[in-house]
Formats: C-alpha cells, sequence, structure tokens
C-alpha cells in the first residue's frame, strides 16, 4: 500500500501540496473556534459519590459546596467586630448575595456577622472575617462569571480590605496563570526549536519542513477536536497537548523522512525516486511510529475523567494526522523541492552518517560487556525509581499557584489564621428520611453526633444544630465531642441551608487539611459509620477519595491497552516475540525512573526552592497516567526508529552485532535531535508558575531523554547481543502468521516494474527539471531515473 502511495504522492505532488494548503486554511477557518466549544472542567468522575452528591445538593439546595470565599480585613489596630467594620462587613454581604450566574443567584452565603458569636469565621487574632457562598451553574459558567466578581470585589480602599478566595477563584487563577505561561513557553520553545533545526540540517529549507508539518499537524487536531465536541465534552487543557506534541512528532517524523531522503539523494538516486524510497522505508517507519503513540494514547480513553478522555482525542489526532503529513505532505515536497532542499545553506554538514561514529562506537563496547554494563544501568534505574514507591497522589489546591498570586494569598491566611476549612466541609446527603417530623429530627440529631465524635471532625453543622467536634472547640467556645452548641429549633437559618422536603445535609467541617491523608482517612470514617438513613457523601475530601478509586480502576484496563496493542503492532512489525516483550520491559523501566525523580522532587520538595515551586506531600492524580501514556507513546516511536534500522541491516545479511551497531549509528543522531528538540518543547513548560505544570514539563523532559541516551545508548544493544538470533524468534504458528499477515517495515527497494501499460513511474509536471534521456530514463541497474 505505502508503495502505490508513494508513487501516487511524487506523480501528484503539486496537487498534493496544494491540497494541504486548502486544508489547512479550511481547517484554521473551522478549527480556529474550537476554544469556545471546550470546557474548563471535566475533572471529577461524573458516576463518583461526589459528583452525585454535588448533584443532589444542587437539586435539592441550589448548590454545592461553597467554591468562592471573601476575606474581610479589618484596618489596622481595629477588629471585625468594631461597629464601623461590621457595617461595612454586612454590606459586601449584602452586595454578594445580590449577584447573579447566568440569572441564577448565588446561594447558600454565610458570613462571620450573621452567625453567632465566637463562630468559626473569625480569625484567630480578630482583625479578618469570612464571607463563604455558592456560585451556580456549570463549570464553565462559574469560571465565566468569576473573573468579573474578583475584580469587582478586590478592594483595598474602603473602611475594610477585601480578597477573594475559594475554589472557582484559585481554579480561575490557575487557568490565567497556565494561559500567560503557554504563551511565554511557547515564544521560547519555537526560536530555540528553529535554531536547532537549523544546526541539525544546515538549511534554512530543510529546518523550516518539520515546522510546517507541525503546523499542519496541529490545525488539523484543532478541526478534529472541533468535531469531537458534538459529541462529547472536551477539556480545555487538550489545547496544550495538541501544540507540544503536534510539533514534537512533526520533528521526530521530518527529521526521519528528510534525512532519509538526503540518504537517497547521497546515493546517487534522483530526487523523485528518492522520495518514493524514502517513503517506503522511512515512512513506513513513520507510520508504524504513529500507530504505536496513537495506542499508547487511546488507553486515556477508558477513564471516566473528561481531562484525560480528551486528551487521547488529542493525541490520537495529532499522532494519525502528525503520520499522515509526515507520509504523504512531505515526501511531496521533497519531490517538489528536489536536491534544493538543501538551499538556504546557512553551513554545510555532512548528509552522510560515518559508518563508524560515535553511536556505532558505543554500541560495540556495550556488545563487548553487556553483562557488566546492564547490570550496572539497571541498578542506577532501580536506585533512580525507588522513590516511586512512596507515591501519594492528590488534588490541586492553591499550592500549586506561585506564593505571589493573589488567590493563593487568600488560602494561606485562611490556613494560618483560621481554625477550621469551613471551604472544605464534608457534604454528607440523605434523600430517605423518616417521614414523621419527630423521628426524622431524631435520626438526624443521633447521626450528627455519631459524626462529631470522629477524628479529624472540627464541627458538625445539621438541620438539628450545630455540634462540637473532636478539636474541643468552635470558635472561641470551649466544648465536648457530640456537645449539641446551637439548638436547629431555635435558629431557623440551619433549616433554611440544611433542610428541604424529604433531604437533609450534615455539614461536617474538618479539622485537618481536606486535601491530605488525614482527610481522606475522614471520608472513609463517614462512609464507614452506619446511619439511619441512606446517604452520599461529598466535598473536596471525598473527591480526592473518589478520584483515586476511579483512576485504581480503570488503569489496569489502560496498562493492558497499552500492553497488547503495542506488543501486536511490534509483533506484526518485525515478526518477534522477543522484541516486543524488551521494548515493553525497558519503557516501563525507564518511566518508572522517570517518575521516581518526580516523587522525589515534586512530591518530596527536594529543590523546590530552586524550581519555585511548594510541595504538598502528594502529586496531581492525574498526572502519572497522562506522562505515562505520553511518555510511553514516544518511547516506542525512537524503539520504532531504531529497530526497523537494525531489521534492515540484519535482512540485508549483517550478522546480529553489526546489524546492531550499524542500526544504532544511522540512527543514532535522528533520535538524538529529536529528543533534544522535542525536549526543548517540554522543557519550556518547566517555566511555568503551576507546579503540575512545571512537573508536566520537567518529567517528560527527563523521561525523553532517559531513553533517547540511556536506554537506546545502552541497554537496547546490551539485550540484544545477550538475546542474540532470539531477537528474531517466534513460534512457528506466530511465524506463519506474520509470514501471512505481518506487515514488514522491509520493502524490496530495487528492480520495481514500471506500472502496466508503459506509462513511466513518475511523470513529470510543469517546472521540473528533467534528466537527460527524459523521464523514462533508466540507471545501469534497472531503477526508474527522474529527477529535478
Amino acid at each position: 500500500m505505502l508503495t502505490r502511495l508513494a508513487h501516487l504522492t511524487v506523480r501528484r505532488r503539486r496537487a498534493a501540496v496544494v491540497l494541504a494548503l486548502v486544508f489547512f486554511a479550511v481547517a484554521g477557518a473551522l478549527g480556529g473556534g474550537v476554544p469556545d466549544r471546550l470546557t474548563s472542567g471535566g475533572f471529577e468522575d461524573p458516576a463518583a459519590e461526589s459528583s452525585r452528591v454535588e448533584d443532589a445538593l444542587t437539586e435539592n439546595f441550589g448548590g454545592g459546596s461553597p467554591n468562592i470565599v471573601l476575606l474581610v480585613t479589618a484596618p489596622d489596630g481595629a477588629s471585625v467586630d468594631d461597629p464601623a467594620v461590621a457595617e461595612a462587613g454586612r454590606a459586601v454581604v449584602a452586595e454578594l448575595a445580590a449577584e447573579t450566574v447566568e440569572g441564577e443567584p448565588v446561594v447558600q452565603v454565610a458570613d462571620y456577622w450573621s452567625l453567632p458569636p465566637g463562630n468559626p469565621l473569625r480569625s484567630d487574632d480578630g482583625d479578618r472575617a469570612l464571607v463563604l457562598a455558592r456560585l451556580p451553574g456549570s463549570e464553565d459558567a462559574i469560571a465565566d462569571a468569576i473573573a468579573g466578581i474578583t475584580s469587582r470585589y478586590t478592594r483595598d480602599d474602603g473602611p475594610v480590605e477585601v480578597a477573594v478566595g475559594g475554589q472557582a477563584e484559585v481554579f480561575r487563577a490557575v487557568g490565567e496563570t497556565i494561559e500567560g505561561d503557554l504563551v511565554r513557553a511557547e515564544l521560547i520553545a519555537v526560536p530555540i526549536t528553529v535554531v536547532l533545526l537549523v544546526v541539525v540540517f544546515g538549511s534554512v529549507v530543510a529546518a523550516a519542513l518539520p515546522l510546517l508539518i507541525g503546523a499542519l499537524s496541529v490545525v488539523g487536531t484543532f478541526l478534529v477536536l472541533y468535531g469531537v465536541t458534538a459529541f462529547t465534552d472536551v477539556s480545555i487543557y487538550a489545547l496544550n497537548l495538541t501544540t507540544a506534541l503536534g510539533l514534537g512528532l512533526a520533528i521526530d517524523y521530518s527529521l526521519f523522512v528528510i534525512s532519509r531522503f538526503r540518504e537517497e539523494l547521497q546515493g546517487g538516486h534522483e530526487p523523485h525516486v528518492a522520495a518514493v524510497r524514502t517513503v517506503r522505508t522511512a515512512g513506513r517507519t513513520v507510520a508504524f511510529s504513529a500507530l504505536t503513540v496513537a495506542a499508547a494514547l487511546s488507553a486515556l480513553l477508558v477513564f471516566d475523567i473528561v481531562f484525560l478522555r480528551s486528551f487521547a482525542w488529542a493525541g490520537l489526532a495529532v499522532a494519525g494526522l502528525a503520520g499522515v503529513f509526515a507520509v504523504v505532505v512531505l515526501p511531496a515536497l521533497l519531490a517538489v523541492l528536489g536536491h534544493r532542499i538543501d538551499s538556504l545553506t546557512v553551513f554545510r554538514r555532512s548528509t552522510t552518517t560515518p559508518a563508524e561514529g560515535f553511536w556505532y562506537r558505543m554500541a560495540r563496547r556495550v556488545m563487548r560487556r553487556p553483562v557488566p554494563i546492564t547490570a550496572a544501568v539497571l541498578v542506577l534505574l532501580l536506585a533512580v525509581g525507588s522513590p516511586v514507591l512512596g507515591l501519594r497522589l492528590g488534588l490541586p489546591d492553591d499550592r500549586v499557584l506561585p506564593a505571589s498570586n493573589e488567590s493563593r494569598t487568600v488560602q494561606d491566611v485562611i490556613r494560618s489564621e483560621f481554625s477550621s476549612a469551613e471551604a472544605g466541609a464534608v457534604s454528607v446527603v440523605a434523600t430517605d428520611l423518616p417521614a414523621a417530623a419527630a423521628d426524622r429530627a431524631a435520626a438526624v440529631d443521633t447521626y450528627a453526633v455519631t459524626l462529631a465524635t470522629l477524628d479529624g471532625v472540627a464541627r458538625v453543622d445539621a438541620e438539628t444544630g450545630i455540634y462540637c467536634g473532636t478539636a474541643g472547640g468552635v470558635g472561641e467556645l470551649d466544648c465536648q465531642p457530640g456537645q449539641r452548641l446551637v439548638d436547629g429549633s431555635t435558629d431557623a437559618s440551619l433549616g433554611e441551608r440544611l433542610a428541604r422536603d424529604g433531604a437533609t445535609n450534615v455539614s461536617v467541617v474538618p479539622s485537618v487539611e481536606p486535601l491530605s491523608l488525614e482527610g481522606e482517612a475522614l471520608v472513609d470514617a463517614i462512609r464507614s459509620t452506619e446511619a439511619p438513613f441512606e446517604l452520599l457523601v461529598g466535598g473536596q475530601s471525598a473527591q480526592l477519595v473518589d478520584s483515586k478509586a476511579s483512576l485504581s480502576g480503570d488503569l489496569p484496563l489502560a496498562l493492558a491497552i497499552i500492553a497488547v496493542i503495542t506488543f501486536v503492532l511490534l509483533f506484526l512489525m518485525f515478526g518477534s516475540v522477543l522484541l516486543p516483550l524488551k521494548a515493553l520491559a525497558l519503557n516501563v523501566l525507564s518511566l518508572s525512573a522517570t517518575f521516581g525523580v518526580m516523587v522525589w522532587v515534586f512530591q518530596d520538595g527536594n529543590l523546590s526552592g530552586f524550581l519555585g515551586f511548594t510541595a504538598t506531600g502528594s502529586i496531581v492524580t492525574t498526572m502519572p497516567v497522562l506522562m505515562f501514556c505520553i511518555a510511553f507513546g514516544l518511547s516506542m516511536d525512537y524503539e520504532v526508529f531504531l529497530l526497523s534500522r537494525i531489521a534492515e541491516e540484519h535482512r540485508a545479511g549483517a550478522d546480529d552485532a553489526t546489524a546492531v551497531a550499524v542500526g544504532l549509528q544511522r540512527t543514532g543522531r535522528i533520535v538524538t535531535a529529536a529528543a533534544v528538540l522535542i525536549s526543548v518543547v517540554f522543557l519550556a513548560f518547566a517555566t511555568s508558575g503551576v507546579s503540575f505544570i512545571k512537573l508536566f514539563g520537567i518529567g517528560l523532559t527527563l523521561a525523553v531523554l532517559l531513553d533517547a541516551f540511556v536506554i537506546r545508548g545502552t541497554l537496547v544493544p546490551a539485550f540484544m547481543r545477550l538475546a542474540g538470533g532470539a531477537n528474531w524468534w517466534a513460534p512457528g504458528p506466530l511465524r506463519r502468521f506474520h509470514d501471512r499477515f505481518g506487515l514488514s517495515e522491509h520493502a524490496e527497494l530495487d528492480g520495481a516494474p514500471p506500472p502496466a501499460g508503459g506509462e513511466p513511474l513518475l511523470r513529470p509536471v510543469p517546472g521540473d527539471i528533467v534528466a537527460p534521456g527524459g523521464p523514462d530514463a533508466v540507471a545501469h541497474d534497472g531503477r526508474a531515473k527522474v529527477t529535478m
């Protein structure tokens, strides 16, 4: 199939280029509007218990947990209880209560001045007070509204100073920071990438081609995502992967194709023939590489979290399009350019790979001592990867932001100056309550008292009253666990806030950090506590528990999909059982080492001062899964490049050791250049002020470089030397299956017959320069000889 495609592409090269330009224009016009169709949410499993709690709260109580906090600060030397300050504070509360989001009023407004004296919404020093509220509507509606609210309520020139915090504001600040950081990352990465491409190729024209393929891939993926949004939600953050991976894969594939094309030209082939031969060799490898990358990212589709599934859609599209454009459009451009591929030469570089260069000598040295080198590298990688055994997952909070960010500052003040985590309350919703009012009150009261005696509880708010937790006090009041401080029968506000016909909301305010191991333990304790009615448990801590459970439940299937598809593709390509198993094992080893470093740095906080982030003792739940799939796909990308060239040498008659050395030498410079270039793209993400984006950039950079240099340079040649002839072994039935159905990467390049009817394989088009003898001229070895 690739042979026919190669001849068609080169014969209709100008048409292929024109169609690519038309596609770019159409995709840009339609796909350019895709950001408006993407969601800024999608971080929770919609089927999880905590998600169902939010739905129940919205349905029965008009909203879920508080998602906006106003921090009101009195003037120097004043208290929030001073009459002037209290009046100004109440005015702010009234103003917030009058706000609407898409026509829906703000709900669940609670403030220090409207609650009984001594309540925990007053700071320990008495100079600050909190106002809590719930912005209604979808995640996207809240995201649109919070920016204006923050702008209007951030004040420092009145009788009180007001700052805005809470989950909605933190989420907005994270998104805004990432958006600015990514623009800066692109401004850093693109110029450096251009310079490095010129260094690699020596020619401005050759260096421009990978960027052109990257632009086609990125814009084409925007169009695909635009279509995907017609039937499912897609996260706005998928655009980040589209840009980074689109550029990275386009560079990888273009490097391989252009290098092979120049190699064919150097071998004496005319440009059109060289383009065909390039597609039949390098193009075949690129096609399989794109399939392996897409296979790794397709595993994200099994997760129930929209954020992860969105990266699957983006990854599938960008890998597929980058592969197609590198196999179809790039060869057409090469056929049109011919020897002009080296136009605008900045400095001359040899297009011929030395027969026995650095990578050849490296492979030979490794294969002379495979056992000690393998043992040493394995020990090193296992030691580096050992911290991964202590991996702890968590959800992002304000501490992912820089310490100077205003939203982060508000949350830091609340953490240090207030005794309880009001916005992190655990919501317990029950809807099958007893019909009789007395029975209902008794059941709720008994259950609230039970919850108040659990470890990690500061206070329990129920329709029947406010109960003291195990923290030993509420605000300025000393009390015993389970003691009722406020009777619901005398405080109508509790019923208005927490009771509805057939439903009740019991709010458990924690005395521990909600997004922590202690917060998870509190959720587990609540869920395991016997209750007189059926209930659902939600809130930030419950979201953390449910997110981890959702990921761990889907992860085995995702890993199985990656392993099976990768094994099948590599077997179909090489006809070996051992090579796919070896590739899987080495990739897992390499990624384990990468994650070990990430745990040591970002979870444990080593180098946090140098890198500029705050360690929270955990890593964001979705990051390891996302990084694993991306890094695994890129690792297989390099694996296919290397093994295809080794197999080509092996089938040409070279012994195993020579095939490995020559294959590593032939691909070493390409893989090294590709790894360095894509590392520049990823490393630019490390300049972000958001810690999990910094983790993403540094982690993928380390994974790519570790794989390209350590794994390909030492373990691959060592393992292949130790395996010897077994590298190409497969059981009889599988061998026969491969002989019949295998998709070999090898193609017989010489002696291809001309098309039926005597039509030349490659017909010149206007503007081509044809070699003497015309388009049907034949070289002495029987190959078609057509030039520009």
